[in-house]
């Protein structure tokens, strides 16, 4: 499918010109005469790229980036300046606000079809989805060391075992890094003043946790432990945020994978507030089944502890209902090892 590119240049002699290059070159193209109507095209259809002249009236290539960066809509598009003016500290105020290239009056016809070439494949293969593993992790990062502004990310980062209930971090303590689950599982977890847990989260292979702390820059508000040995890729907190500032691609797409975790934690606190407890043993175990059993779907190895944590209950109540659910032919409970027999009755299960 073909690339649309929006050209926002006030000489209209240079606008056609690129407009029958690009066209040439099998792009659709879109074409604004200045800075106000560029972005206005470029809300109301998203390109997969701008080409952008600096000096314009009423709006210059400077304005317009800024807009159009703070828009979510088009944050991500790949933002090339064109400008007659060659002067470094232009460049540089350009490159500070993200653009990801600068091309000066008159260009080459191929320089300028290599700068966009080169760009809208960056773009592309930033904004495919995150591959959750360790070779995804290691990819994501590699791809981000092709802009220059990250070239100076840390060449290896460290991974650490840590035992079943051995603690990750504690409430109250400053966050130093970017966790990355390379293998096991953890629990996010708060503790009251009896002692009592509640898990916030569980978070399994290919996940990222305690980046919250990390950009609102204050203390862990939970705790966090192995579930079973687990391995811990540590991004350090100079990194995380090079990430998150150097290059507006890489920041939309790292967003992007953070947001997840915090969309479902959202969604498990309502649950946990209005429904009844057979119903939340019953999220529960479908939870655990999707992030604690993985692919292989097999039985559910978890502490009653862990269990009452999750659905916010006291363990005897989990206990209860489990053995409910036993004898009712839901599930299956074999030397503490739970197995779902009736997922769908489980999903559907009243409140």
């Amino acid at each position: 499918m073909s690339k649309t590119i929006l050209i926002i240049e006030d000489n209209p002699e240079v606008r056609e010109n690129l407009a029958e290059i690009l066209e040439l070159s099998n792009y659709n193209t879109l074409m604004a005469k200045d800075g106000k109507e560029g972005v206005e095209l470029a809300l109301r259809n998203k390109p997969d790229l701008i080409l952008c002249d600096v000096m314009m009236p009423e709006l210059d290539g400077f304005g317009v980036l800024h807009i159009l960066s703070k828009k979510p809509a088009t944050a991500d598009v790949p933002f090339i300046f064109l400008t007659a003016k060659a002067e470094k500290s232009d460049m540089r105020k350009g490159m500070n606000l993200g653009a990801d290239d600068y091309i000066t009056k008159p260009f080459d016809d191929v320089e300028l079809l290599d700068a966009i070439e080169v760009r809208l494949q960056k773009s592309e293969r930033l904004r495919k989805s995150f591959q959750k593993s360790p070779e995804g992790l290691t990819s994501f990062i590699n791809e981000a060391r092709g802009y220059e502004a990250l070239r100076e990310l840390s060449e290896a980062h460290e991974t650490v075992a840590f035992h079943k209930k051995d603690l990750v971090f504690t409430e109250g303590s400053y966050p130093r890094y970017l966790y990355f689950v390379k293998k096991g599982k953890v629990k996010l977890y708060k503790t009251n003043d009896y002692g009592k847990e509640f898990i916030l989260s569980i978070y399994k292979e290919g996940e990222f946790f305690g980046h919250i702390e990390l950009l609102k820059e204050e203390p862990y508000a939970a705790s966090a432990s192995a579930l079973e040995p687990t391995e811990l890729t540590r991004v350090p907190k100079d990194d995380f945020f090079r990430l998150l500032y150097s290059n507006k691609d890489v920041s939309a797409q790292l967003i992007k994978i953070l947001a997840d975790n915090v969309i479902e934690q959202e969604e498990q606190l309502i649950q946990l507030a209005y429904n009844s407890i057979r119903k939340r043993v019953a999220e529960a175990l479908l939870l655990l089944k999707e992030r604690y059993a993985g692919e292989e779907a097999g039985p559910i190895s978890i502490l009653r502890d862990d269990l009452a944590g999750l659905v916010g209950t006291a363990k005897e109540s989990v206990i209860r209902t489990l053995t409910d659910f036993r004898k009712e032919g839901l599930i299956d409970i074999d030397k503490g090892r739970i197995t779902i027999l009736k997922e769908e009755k489980l999903r559907n299960m009243p409140n």
